[in-house]
């Protein structure tokens, strides 16, 4: 297990749930006869991720991403299938594993919402039993490089989003977890935090070499943050690989980008490829990756062009439509 700090096989959880009329009579008739549903989240999920990967798991609202954390955090019991994270069974809730471990969920808190973040700090490091030298030390760095050293003594609930947000990941990450769950945790922010959030993540993952899996509906995060990236859909899991492999898979297109000297009709420009955006003498053309070479010698010659640039779909857009049209056969 060395060379796999998570190791997932066959992973699958399937949720249960009592059907009921509406109604008095359909209260009555739940008393006799319960019907049930069931609802497949995850199913037959399997991957390992070496020490030090900084992983995207990729999918749309309900694809199975926050299940399968879940239960690579012992949250949840797996309906079956197999998963080990560290050398342990996460579902068994060993105090070895959960010290080690870390789940940061953008849209939950873990501090206490009346009491400045220091008091939940302190509490953590007691509950982890994190010597005291080493938590100054740490707490130090941590709110020094994401910039909240003014906020600690700040009631929870009077803190903006993004400050409430950097104070969860200073808890998550107080007594060095080895392996850190990510869920969102740039939800919500704006601009210039989600960015401060990116960095720091990053400097994390390259100086202490934690492993860490990221969901986002942020393609930044994943593009920034993530080689490799995990794709899941109705709870299967779709693609395993690069960014890179995943755009060149999953877009048989690039993106002309063209500054003309003079207004081009657009009939004119359609005749090169589709037409993505046109602004003055601003011009944006998908073309056939196949085609990309004869179109752009055919395009400098018979238009006039000042300046020319080839650039890959946005990775919004390739995971926009493999949701939408689901992979190719």
């Amino acid at each position: 297990m060395s060379d796999r700090v998570i190791s997932v096989k066959g992973l699958s959880k399937t949720f249960s749930s009592v059907q009921k009329q509406p109604g008095i009579a359909g209260s009555l008739r739940a008393l006799i006869s319960r019907q049930k549903s069931h609802t497949e989240a995850v199913k037959e999920v399997s991957f390992d991720i070496a020490p030090g990967e900084l992983v995207g798991f990729l999918g749309p609202n309900g694809a199975g991403k926050t299940t399968t954390l879940k239960m690579l955090t012992g949250i949840l019991h797996p309906t079956s299938g197999e998963a080990h994270v560290l050398g342990y069974r996460p579902f068994d809730r060993k105090p070895e594993l959960l010290r080690q471990i870390a789940l940061v969920m953008g849209n939950k808190n873990q501090l206490w919402w009346d009491l400045p973040a220091w008091d939940s700090f302190v509490v953590l490091r007691e509950l982890y039993g994190v010597p005291k030298a080493d938590f100054d030390r740490r707490l130090d760095r941590l709110l020094s490089d994401l910039q909240i050293s003014d906020k600690v003594n700040t009631q929870v609930r009077k803190m903006s989003l993004g400050e409430r947000m950097k104070c969860e990941l200073v808890a998550a990450l107080l007594y060095g977890p080895k392996v850190i769950f990510l869920d969102e945790p740039t939800i919500g922010l704006d601009l210039i935090s989600q960015k401060r959030i990116r960095d720091f993540l990053k400097e994390m993952n390259q100086a202490e070499g934690s492993t860490m899996i990221l969901t986002s509906h942020y393609m930044q995060d994943v593009q920034e943050l993530c080689d490799r990236v995990i794709v899941i859909d109705h709870g299967t899991i779709i693609f395993d690989g690069t960014l890179g492999s995943l755009m060149r898979r999953y877009s048989d297109k690039r993106m002309l980008r063209l500054h003309l000297s003079d207004e081009v009709p657009a009939e004119d420009l359609g005749r090169y490829g589709e037409l993505h955006n046109t602004d003055d003498q601003s011009v944006v053309i998908g073309v056939n990756r196949s085609e990309i070479s004869q179109v752009t010698a055919a395009v400098l010659a018979n238009l006039p062009v000042v300046d020319i640039s080839i650039e890959d779909v946005s990775i919004d857009e390739v995971i926009r439509n493999l949701f939408a049209e689901g992979p190719p056969a």
